[in-house]
């Protein structure tokens, strides 16, 4: 089980968007790819054949899973993250500062 898996709501701890949140889009092995984080230019060249006008376009690239955190919403801060099993042997996440769940 991870600790940080797509669909969560993440805050940036490191690098030009530290302090901003976002959602997790999808996860990639030691990298995170968070929605509204992270946008750069991308210079394109157009292509009209196939009806792509080209320029400068913003996309999203990938931060290392290092420089996030989950976003406690109790505590209103990034938060580390524990597992545990839970009375019907599941294996839960939960916050270490509070030993809330995560999912629940």
């Amino acid at each position: 089980m991870q600790r940080i898996k797509q669909g969560d709501d993440v805050i940036v701890l490191a690098g030009k968007d530290k302090g901003r949140r976002g959602k997790v889009e999808s996860v990639l092995d030691d990298r995170v790819l968070v929605d509204g984080i992270n946008l750069v230019k991308k210079h394109a060249k157009g292509n009209p054949q196939m009806g792509d006008p080209g320029g400068i376009q913003e996309k999203e690239l990938s931060i290392h899973i290092s420089n996030v955190a989950l976003f406690n919403p109790s505590s209103k801060k990034g938060g580390r993250i524990g597992f545990r099993t839970d009375e019907d042997g599941k294996k839960e996440r939960f916050f270490c500062a509070d030993s809330s769940s995560v999912d629940g």
